[in-house]
């Protein structure tokens, strides 16, 4: 396999989980997938509630949430690993998966998102504006949706797409 550059497809991807473990996104082949970054001193932190309730809704329809916490607006996530997975669980009992923290934008931007943001989709292409925003990608991995930070994942747009993405066969 060469470097994460030459990947084209989300699938491709290798990334560390909270615990440090490395996942391949090949393993949520099949599912409709909604990668987000999160940061824990965010006035959007609630979202965090939000993105558990979207998951519990539509997990056993093959949706999954991936959280991706990133300090790089604000300085809004300083926390270790160990500390951001602590906080999610006790403030929000979060059940998606969490991965390690990383770069979400400028030069040291993990390669997952610069993929994400550089993919067409039918929204829009670009930099990460904030935190929590959100990543729609279908059965296939193919980023059919971005959402902006202020778009709750609980809310009818959100909602809409999933459904429509979980319509969809793979």
């Amino acid at each position: 396999m060469g470097t994460q550059e030459d990947k084209t497809s989300f699938f491709d991807f290798t990334v560390t989980d909270i615990r440090g473990q490395e996942v391949s996104l090949s393993e949520y082949k099949g599912k409709v997938i909604m990668v987000v970054n999160t940061a824990s001193l965010c006035g959007f932190t609630k979202q965090y509630e939000d993105l558990q309730h979207l998951f519990d809704t539509y997990r056993e329809q093959g949706f999954f949430v991936l959280g991706f916490p990133a300090n790089d607006f604000g300085n809004q996530e300083p926390g270790t690993d160990e500390e951001i997975k602590d906080f999610c669980e006790m403030n929000f009992n979060i059940s998606f998966p969490l991965f390690s923290k990383v770069e979400v934008t400028g030069s040291e931007q993990h390669p997952l998102f610069t993929f994400l943001t550089e993919v067409e989709n039918q929204d829009f292409t670009g930099g990460i504006n904030w935190n929590f925003e959100k990543f729609l990608l279908d059965r296939n991995g193919v980023l059919q949706h971005r959402f902006r930070t202020r778009e709750n994942p609980m809310g009818d747009n959100v909602q809409a797409a999933v459904k429509r993405l979980l319509q969809q066969k793979g």
